[in-house]
Order: C-alpha cells, then structure tokens, then sequence
C-alpha cells in the first residue's frame, strides 16, 4: 500500500504537467481545447522524429520540441481560435474537436498506426530505480517527472507573480474588457497563454513517450485524465493542478493493486466524487446553506426582549 501511495504520488506529476496547459487556457482564454491530448502526442511524435530521424539525444529532442509546440499554440491560437471564440461556447469545442480529428489522422498518416516509446532511446532510465527501506523501490523516470512538474508549475507561478506577462495574464484573465482599458493586449496574452499551454502538453507527451507506449489515437485518454485533474484540483489553479493530479493519481495507484481495470475505473468514480461534491456545494451556497437543500428548519434565534418586557422581567 505504501509503494501504491509513492508510485501514485509521482504519476501525479505528469498529471500536473498535463493538465496545467488545459487549466490555463481555460482560466485566460476563457475555452476548453478539446485537442489538448492530441497535441500532447503530437509533441511526443515530434520528439520521436528528433531522436529516430535527425539522431538527435532524447533530451536535447524534448528541449528543442518545447519551442516549436509553443509556436504551434501562438499559430493555433492567432489564426483559429481567436476567431471562433467570438462564436459563443459550443463552437470552440467543435472546432478543438475537429481539430483533434485532423491531428489523429494526420499522425496516422506520417507516422502509421504502429506503438511507439522513448524506452529504448532513454536507456536504463525507462527501468532503473532506486532502492528505499522497507523493500520499496522508486523509479527513476517517474521522480525525474515530478521534480520537472514541480519546477515547470513553481517557474509558471513566478512569472504570473512577479513579471509583466503574467500581470497581464491575471489581469486579462480576470476581466478582458478592463484589462483592455487598462491598455493591455488581450489578444497578445491570448496568444502567449495559448503558446504557455501547448508546450506544457508538448512537454508532458514527451514524458508520457518516454514510460509509456503511444499511438495517434491516444489523445482523447490523455485530456480525459487531464480534465479529471484539472476538476479535482480547481480550475484555474496551477497548484491546484498538482494537487489534482496527485489525488488522480493515487486513486489510480490504489486501484491497479486490485484489479487492471481498477485503475481506470479508481480515477474515475474520485472525480465523479468531487464533481459531485462540487455541484452540490454550488448548490447549496446558491439556496442559502445546507440546511435549505434538506429543508431544515433553521436554528431559531432568541427574540430580542422589548424595553417593556426587559423592564418587567427585572
């Protein structure tokens, strides 16, 4: 149970690195990219490419991928999703999910529909580990992983804090039509936002190449797990996301140890949970408490006495 709990802890970490780039786009451009999976392969095929074709090391492959999936976001972002934005809610989501489509056939299409992975191209790092007391051992892919998560989401925060970009992107974040006022940009930060995300899910689809088999059709899983995490932790939240994919993750641990398909259905039914716990508590707030969902009589308050009954019961 221990060894689920730290195997868990440090899945969360690609977790995290996932699903920040779905919660930032959501929090600043204010829509939810339903090809955020499918660009995640897509940087891990591009990685792939690197290391198979131009021989280059996996790492310096994933260092040089990054910048060309941030400019892929910029392009997308510039040309396609600015404008259909300004469509109303529903076609976003048609036009990512179209996207998505054109992204897996196209993968099909120039790489074929064999697996692929990083493994044999990384080493003994796809299978060494490290040996702790009490006979638990930690991979050392995955804690590689979670330091890169945990260093991508504190630098992330950093320059939301502390630089000119990221008070822009807060700001534009929280209020588009102030922030333009306030004479900030709002399509620039739309479009360094949409650059910020796309390379997180570049960067994650590199890890997830480097432990896992991929195929082109493996983005749809990816956003479901990256869309759990983002629920879980909070939308908007980079920290959040961490946390939520911790919590994914370990739910997804702990259900491996009792059957293959728990560890599917244990992430799932966490995320209906707090969905649902969620919903409820908006619920709740929205018709005044609680005890108004359950229709509860409320606590009686004690009548205030008037001056003639205070008088008389002195």
């Amino acid at each position: 149970m221990l060894d689920a709990l730290i195997q868990g802890i440090l899945l969360g970490g690609y977790y995290a690195i996932l699903a920040a780039g779905l919660s930032l786009m959501f929090g600043v451009v204010r829509f939810i990219n339903l090809a955020h999976g499918d660009l995640a392969i897509f940087g891990a095929y591009l990685v792939l490419f690197a290391v198979e074709v131009l021989g280059l090391s996996p790492w310096l492959a994933v260092v040089a991928v990054v910048p060309i999936m941030a400019l892929l976001g910029w392009v997308l972002q510039a040309t396609l999703f600015a404008r259909t934005i300004k469509g109303g809610f529903l076609l976003p989501l048609l036009t990512t999910f179209g996207l998505g489509a054109v992204l897996q056939n196209g993968m099909f299409g120039l790489f074929g529909s064999d697996t692929k992975s990083l493994g044999n191209h990384i080493g003994n790092l796809s299978w060494a580990s490290w040996q702790l007391p009490f006979g638990l051992s930690v991979g050392q892919l995955p804690v590689i992983t979670f330091v890169v998560a945990v260093t991508v989401l504190g630098t992330l925060q950093l320059v939301l804090s502390f630089t000119k970009l990221g008070r822009a992107i807060r700001a534009t974040a929280s209020d588009p039509e102030a922030a333009e006022l306030s004479g900030i940009d709002a399509r620039a930060v739309h479009r360094a936002a949409a650059a910020i995300a796309v390379a997180l899910a570049g960067l994650a689809g590199a890890f997830l190449a480097m432990r896992a088999l991929i195929n082109p059709y493996a983005g749809p899983t990816q956003l479901i797990f990256a869309f759990e995490a983002v629920v879980i932790g909070g939308i908007g939240s980079l920290w959040g996301t961490l946390v939520g994919g911790i919590v994914l993750g370990v739910a997804q641990s702990f259900g491996a140890t009792i059957s293959a398909q728990g560890f599917q259905l244990a992430g799932h039914l966490v995320f209906l949970v707090v969905l649902g716990a969620r919903l409820y508590l908006a619920h709740s707030r929205n018709l005044g408490g609680w005890r108004a969902v359950f229709r509860l009589p409320s606590r009686p308050n004690p009548t205030p006495l008037t001056p003639v009954a205070s008088e008389a019961r002195s």
